[in-house]
């Protein structure tokens, strides 16, 4: 069976970065298109239930030599493959904002730890900073000017996931990945989170991460370059939709347990709009 192609798996993707996509020149969207399908075949091999760690580890070993060993004429690659070294290649993006994402994912495979907000960071700044990194030749901004742009909004729309994903990272082999030096601080422990403990305790915790994800979309905007202000409006669309759900939580006393939050098409479309305006 053939593997499906990175349009495949972005038509069949519903993540709030494949809607972003939508706004990019067609021109620029092949590219994009090719990228997205990438993290998405890596982030699904790393969290697949069914795969054993063994063979999760040696797909994610296999895509990081492809990074070293190049094209092979003897042994043609895959067309994702292809598509990611002439990604790297055509724009001369660094290879290891690529292989980051790999380590990422594969922090993935253990139960995840993080004493404080400082080692988390090493994480986002690896799952979601460098794909931001990635993505700003691809969109059509200056990838110097851009890049404390990228790494800040990543690291805030990464800690956005976190919070909104608390109880879905327990139920995939309980995954923590808040500091735990900041639920020490609120005395609220790892068993009363596995429990999904929701208390007094619990909220000021989550109103602490939550301010420090406003912080850091303000500091994101702060740092967005006029000149490059058109050609990113598809992370601007990231940062409404996901600093959308970030105040939606909160409104609602954060009932992560509970469900999980999200936005209809409607509202991402209405978002979409109000930012191609501005």
């Amino acid at each position: 069976m053939n593997s499906p192609s990175s349009a495949e798996i972005t038509r069949k993707a519903k993540s709030n970065l494949a809607f972003a996509l939508r706004c990019v020149p067609a021109e620029r969207r092949k590219h994009l298109v090719s990228f997205y399908a990438y993290c998405r075949v890596i982030d699904d091999l790393a969290d697949d239930l069914d795969l054993p760690l063994k063979e999760k580890k040696s797909g994610l070993a296999a895509w990081k030599n492809i990074f070293a060993d190049g094209p092979s004429s003897d042994l043609p690659l895959p067309e994702l493959q292809q598509e990611i070294l002439q990604v790297r290649d055509q724009y001369d993006i660094p290879t290891e904002y690529f292989t980051n994402v790999i380590d990422g994912c594969e922090m993935d495979l253990k139960p995840q730890r993080f004493g404080t907000w400082d080692d988390l960071q090493e994480y986002t700044y690896r799952v979601a900073s460098s794909v931001g990194l990635v993505c700003l030749p691809l969109f059509g901004a200056d990838p110097d000017r851009a890049k404390e742009y990228a790494i800040t909004l990543g690291h805030a729309l990464q800690l956005t996931n976190i919070l909104r994903d608390l109880r879905e990272d327990l139920e995939n082999g309980l995954r923590i990945y808040v500091p735990l030096h900041d639920l020490a601080r609120f005395t609220y422990t790892e068993r009363d989170l596995i429990g999904h403990v929701h208390d007094s305790r619990f909220l000021a915790f989550m109103n602490h991460q939550a301010d420090r994800a406003e912080k850091l979309y303000r500091k994101a905007s702060d740092l967005l370059p006029p000149q490059d202000h058109k050609a990113l409006l598809a992370p601007r669309i990231m940062h409404r939709i996901y600093h959308t759900v970030l105040q939606k939580m909160k409104k609602d006393q954060f009932r992560v347990f509970e469900k999980r939050y999200r936005l209809s098409k409607l509202q991402k479309l209405s978002l979409l709009a109000k930012e191609a305006l501005r």
